[in-house]
C-alpha cells in the first residue's frame, strides 16, 4: 500500500476526497500522512453522499502533539468543502507507539452529503 503525504494531494485530483485530504491536512497543521483512504457511496432517503474512512500517521514529538490536537478539535470542525457538508467526523481507533520512533496512528470516519 502506497502511503501518501497528507498535505501533497495526487496531481489533476479535484474531487471531494482530494478536497476534503486538504482539509484535514490543514486541520492537522500539516502534520502527518495519509496511511490510507477507503471511500463508498452512502445515500438514505432524502440524502446521498460519501463515507470516508482515512488512517492517518504523526510521527516524532511535534507530530504526535499535533495528532493529538487533531484528535481533539476534529469531531467539532467546521469544514468548508464546495458542494459538501460534512454531517459526521468520528475517531474511530487511536494507536500510540514508542519503537523506532515515537508515532500516533488515528482512525477516522467522516460523512459527507452532497449539497443540492
Amino acid at each position: 500500500m502506497l502511503a501518501d503525504v497528507l498535505h501533497a494531494p495526487v496531481r489533476g485530483e479535484r474531487g471531494a476526497g482530494a478536497r476534503l485530504r486538504e482539509a484535514l491536512s490543514a486541520l492537522a497543521g500539516h502534520f502527518g500522512q495519509i496511511l490510507s483512504h477507503n471511500e463508498k457511496s452512502w445515500a438514505s432517503i432524502t440524502f446521498a453522499g460519501t463515507r470516508h474512512r482515512l488512517v492517518l500517521e504523526f510521527v516524532g514529538e511535534a507530530g504526535i502533539a499535533a495528532g493529538e490536537r487533531f484528535i481533539v478539535f476534529l469531531p467539532e470542525h467546521e469544514f468548508t468543502l464546495p458542494g459538501q457538508l460534512v454531517a459526521d467526523a468520528t475517531v474511530i481507533a487511536v494507536d500510540h507507539a514508542l519503537f523506532p520512533e515515537p508515532r500516533l496512528s488515528v482512525t477516522i470516519e467522516l460523512l459527507l452529503l452532497d449539497e443540492h
